[in-house]
């Protein structure tokens, strides 16, 4: 399946997000910056872990084409579900001020998909993962106090569960990387093949930069390959 390489491979992230950065740097590898824009529609009736895969994939092949050989590229997309819903990023203060009242005091899920693709790949691989989010009851003060940061309006969902100020979750359910954007383990898991090796044991120093107070309690299980693994 893999191209034969007589050097050792180049990543590639194709994201502009500084929390993608963050989380990648923490496997030790050297990566570059090479953004991809993509049309991020959703489709009539899709779901959100259909639409998540979809933006993964095709991010995934679109820079793939700019790629030069011997160059691995990773993708991610992110969405919040509520109730099979999909709620992207806000447009105004009023949107953000209506999804955070309708994910208030609610259990929803955070969708992140990841691609791989080689230099000019048709078929990128791609990975899901999922994490059921609690979100407390935060009080309208709150939650004026948290539009008027500015924070949630490039965020899927219109949140980000690192925010110190707002801190916005009770409590989850799998992995707390991917609600932040890149669900690291699973990347380590899915670029293996291609020749990456950390050196940095991910799934202690994971937890310590995101400041989870418990070690992850989805992270070994996810680097034996036991959870959400899903080639297109």
């Amino acid at each position: 399946m893999l191209e034969s390489m007589c050097m050792a491979p180049k990543l590639i992230l194709a994201s502009n997000s500084p929390r993608r950065r963050q989380l990648l740097a923490l496997t030790g590898w050297d990566f570059d910056i090479r953004p991809v824009d993509i049309d991020e529609t959703p489709l009539p009736n899709e779901n959100p872990a259909s639409y998540v895969l979809r933006l993964a994939e095709n991010k995934a092949r679109a820079a793939s084409l700019a790629a030069q050989p011997g160059e691995v590229i990773l993708t991610a997309d992110t969405t919040v579900a509520d109730d099979g819903r999909i709620l992207g990023k806000p447009v105004d203060a009023a949107d953000a001020r209506q999804i955070l009242r309708s994910l208030r005091g609610r259990a929803h899920t955070v969708f992140t998909a990841i691609g791989v693709a080689q230099f000019q790949s048709s078929r990128p691989i791609t990975d899901l993962c999922a994490t059921q989010v609690w979100m407390r009851d935060y009080t309208d003060a709150e939650i004026e106090a948290y539009i008027a940061s500015g924070d949630p309006f490039d965020k899927a969902g219109a949140y980000a569960i690192q925010n110190p100020a707002f801190d916005p979750a009770e409590r989850l359910e799998g992995c707390y990387a991917c609600v932040v954007g890149l669900p690291i383990c699973h990347v380590v898991r899915a670029l293996a093949p291609f020749g990456f090796e950390t050196a940095s044991p991910i799934s202690t120093s994971c937890p310590e930069v995101l400041q989870m107070d418990s070690p992850c309690p989805a992270a070994d299980t996810i680097l034996r390959g036991g959870i959400g693994s899903e080639d297109s």
